[in-house]
């Protein structure tokens, strides 16, 4: 079964999370509140690093619910940065409390984040089925629109880069190579 180039076929985890997840639409908000935490986790990183992070993510932030990773008191933050299991971080692990009050505060303005973010493909995701990987772009025009927002409600940690592969991630945009088997 022929993938797309830059999974390594050596990792199972990383095969699955290309197999399973990478470019399939996501409409669950608690599902793009952990893509939304983890992309900004990954950083300077890359994503590998994070992956076999998650399991320990999600133990760190309440199972990515956004209510209750709003609620995080300093203290637990603090002991956060003394988890080997995640990026310790003080940025991206105090963004990640910031941003959830600001996804929660998009969530009560929309009705949902799913309603949110989708608006930004009109509900669609973009399929550019690129040849080679050379011919995937780090960002685009509405990974810039969608960063643009993001910062001015007061998110961090969410420049186009981290957008697009966000985007990549929950599915609106489908990036799969036209030899890979998930491609459309």
């Amino acid at each position: 079964m022929q993938r797309c180039a830059w999974v390594p076929l050596d990792k199972a985890d990383y095969v699955q999370y290309h197999d399973l997840e990478w470019g399939v639409p996501v409409h669950d908000d608690r599902q793009l509140f952990e893509m939304l935490i983890l992309e900004g986790s990954q950083a300077g990183l890359n994503w590998y690093t994070i992956l076999k992070k998650r399991a320990a993510y999600r133990q760190a932030f309440h199972h990515f619910d956004p209510e209750a990773v709003a609620r995080m008191p300093d203290t637990e933050l603090e002991t956060l940065l003394n988890n080997p299991e995640i990026i310790r971080n003080r940025l991206k692990v105090y963004a990640a409390r910031d941003n959830a009050r600001i996804f929660l505060t998009i969530q009560k303005e929309f009705g949902s984040f799913d309603a949110y973010i989708w608006r930004f493909v009109d509900g669609q995701p973009l399929i550019n089925r690129p040849g080679s990987m050379l011919e995937v772009p780090a960002r685009n025009e509405i990974s810039d629109a969608l960063s643009k927002d993001l910062k001015k409600r007061g998110m961090r940690f969410v420049g186009p880069t981290i957008i697009y592969a966000y985007m990549q991630a929950v599915g609106m945009v489908n990036d799969h190579s036209t030899d890979c088997f998930k491609s459309l």
